[in-house]
Parts: C-alpha cells; sequence; structure tokens
C-alpha cells in the first residue's frame, strides 16, 4: 500500500503501522486507509516469508516479513494491528506493547476481563496505547444513535433489542474453533453487547443461552442484560442464520430502529414518536479508516482513543458473565463479579 500523497503534501507525519497476519479482514480495512493522511501501513507479516512477501506484493505494503516477532524487530513500525484469532490476542498485544508498540487489537479483545485487565496492564507499564478495534463505534451513524438516545429522542430508555449472524459453513473456519475461543458470542455477539452497554451503560446481571455445535463452539447465543434503571437488553447472535443484523430502542416516548447496525452498509436511522415515523439519512462514513485514524490521532497527540481501558474491561466482563450464564443453564450472574 502506497502512503498517501496528501500526508507528504501537507508536512503531517502519518503514523507507521505494520498488520500482524494476513487476516481476511485486512481485504475490508486496507481499502479504506489508502486515502488517509494519517495512516501509512508500512509492513505486514505472516508465518512464512513467501506468503508474506505474496500478500505484500498483491496489497501494495512495502515490508514484508515471515514471521510477527520479525515484524515487532522493526523499529520503523510505530503501531500494529493485530486481527489474529482471539484466543491470540491477549499474548500478541503483550508482546507487541514490550516490543515497544502501540497496539490495535480486532474486537474482542478477549473473553475474560482477567486477560483485559493483563493486557492494559503492559500498555501502561510501556506507556504505549491499546486500544479495541470495534469499528463500527467510529462511524456517524453509530455517533447519531448515541446523541439521539442520550439527548432524549426517545424518552426514558426502556428496552433494547439487537441481532447479528450470518451463516458460516466453513468447518475449518477459526471462528468455529473452541480452542481459538470462536463462537457466536465472540464474533458477531459482542458487536451487540458493546451497543446496548454504549447505549445503557454497564450491565448488572447477565442471562445467556447458547447452542454448542460438536467443535465446542457457541453457534447460536441468545441473552438479556439488565442495565441499572430497569432497562433490558435482549440479543440474539448466531453462525447458523441467515444474515441479519437490526438494533432497536424502546423508550418512554418512541422507538429508533438501525437495520445495518455494525456492518452499516446501508446507513440511516429511523425514528418513530408522537404517531409519526422519521428517517434520518447518515453519511457512509470508512469505519476502519476512521478508527485508524483515531488511534493515530491519539499516538500523535498524546490524547485518549475513542475506545480505552474502561471500555474493553467494561465489555469482557459482560461477555464473560454471559457464557457463566450460559454454562449454568441461564443462571443470572452478576457482571461486577468479573474483576
Amino acid at each position: 500500500m502506497r502512503q498517501n500523497a496528501t500526508a507528504m503534501e501537507v508536512g503531517t507525519q502519518a503514523v507507521r503501522w505494520g498488520i500482524i497476519s494476513t487476516a481476511g479482514i485486512n481485504q475490508r480495512v486496507l481499502p479504506e486507509l489508502e486515502d488517509s493522511a494519517q495512516v501509512e501501513v508500512l509492513a505486514v507479516a505472516s508465518r512464512s516469508q513467501a506468503a508474506a512477501d505474496a500478500y505484500s506484493a498483491r496489497v501494495e505494503i512495502p515490508r514484508a516479513y515471515g514471521s510477527y516477532e520479525a515484524l515487532l524487530a522493526d523499529r520503523e513500525v510505530e503501531a500494529v494491528y493485530i486481527p489474529l484469532p482471539n484466543s491470540l490476542h491477549v499474548e500478541w498485544t503483550i508482546r507487541a506493547l514490550e516490543a515497544g508498540k502501540h497496539v490495535l487489537c480486532e474486537k474482542p479483545l478477549d473473553r475474560r476481563a482477567a486477560e483485559v485487565t493483563r493486557a492494559f496492564d503492559a500498555a501502561e507499564r510501556a506507556g504505549l496505547i491499546l486500544s479495541e478495534g470495534f469499528m463500527y463505534r467510529h462511524h456517524p451513524q453509530t455517533r447519531r444513535v448515541e446523541d439521539l438516545v442520550g439527548t432524549g429522542a426517545v424518552g426514558d430508555l426502556r428496552v433494547l433489542r439487537l441481532s447479528f449472524g450470518f451463516m458460516l459453513d466453513r468447518l475449518e473456519d477459526v471462528r468455529l474453533q473452541a480452542d481459538l475461543d470462536g463462537g457466536a458470542l465472540m464474533d458477531v455477539g459482542c458487536y451487540c453487547v458493546s451497543a446496548s452497554r454504549l447505549l445503557a451503560g454497564e450491565p448488572e446481571l447477565a442471562i445467556g443461552r447458547q447452542v454448542v455445535a460438536p467443535s465446542g463452539v457457541d453457534v447460536r447465543f441468545s441473552g438479556m442484560l439488565v442495565f441499572p434503571r430497569d432497562v433490558l437488553a435482549h440479543f440474539d447472535c448466531g453462525l447458523d442464520v441467515p444474515s441479519n443484523s437490526l438494533l432497536e430502542v424502546v423508550g418512554s416516548r418512541g422507538t429508533l430502529r438501525v437495520s445495518t447496525p455494525f456492518l452499516i452498509t446501508e446507513p440511516s436511522i429511523e425514528l418513530s414518536r408522537d404517531g409519526a415515523t422519521e428517517r434520518i439519512e447518515v453519511p457512509h462514513g470508512g469505519a476502519y479508516r476512521l478508527e485508524f485514524e483515531d488511534m493515530s490521532a491519539a499516538i500523535r497527540g498524546g490524547s485518549e482513543p475513542l475506545l480505552g481501558r474502561a471500555d474493553a474491561l467494561g465489555q469482557a466482563r459482560a461477555i464473560e458473565a454471559l457464557y457463566r450464564s450460559a454454562d449454568r443453564d441461564g443462571e443470572p450472574v452478576p457482571c461486577a463479579e468479573l474483576a
């Protein structure tokens, strides 16, 4: 990937990024970064030099490394993006931090609150920035939804309904591997948890039920999160269902509905109140570009990224509580009991 010329013309020093893995998600990420004046993708690493060379040539990334360790040894790489399988997130996040790199780790950082704490402790020791990669949080649609709910457009919050799923039939896919921390809640349900927390705060109780595949992962998961002021969030997610997504916010005065709340392929918001429905158009915004630019701005300016320690820890607590509840046949689990 060539460095954007605009960055050089205006004298902006783009943050030099490395990508640890040639994961499929890069196909969505890299095109959005080409026009960014704040991001320069300098290097990519794979598990073999041949694979790294072939990939870097195809996507025009200047430097290719045949191991993750080799990329971390590159002193010109300032920050790394980690889209590895879930079970490797914390391990390579900490290794990158210890190598002096800022880290943007693809969601979910981990399913255990203690592991997330360990990762952020490593970031603090190193004096570096760590952020969990929920790209949808950076999109104008999400910002608009947050603003509408926060300013009382639907009145007092009552109920959240969320859904996200698709059909995954490749049995070798890492998202269907239990030893790699796969599963529906980790892959798509985590978005439902994140959006619920964004709009309602931190949950007090989690209730979960799951359908487990022969591989040992949850291919369907349904949950309820109980928030302060008796706000309830109901969600379902799946890896064996037709593609679907939904965010519905029910308040004391009206409802708000978003049909593509996470991938945001058709950004728009429907606000219904007082017997009328208003369609609120939202501009298309490159969520991955905005995510990388948020992190790059924090690196250059010494500010905090949009998503930091508190959000990642709240996310992990909720996910861990949901899994504990599902393992206990739906017994409610207090989120606060997870450190």
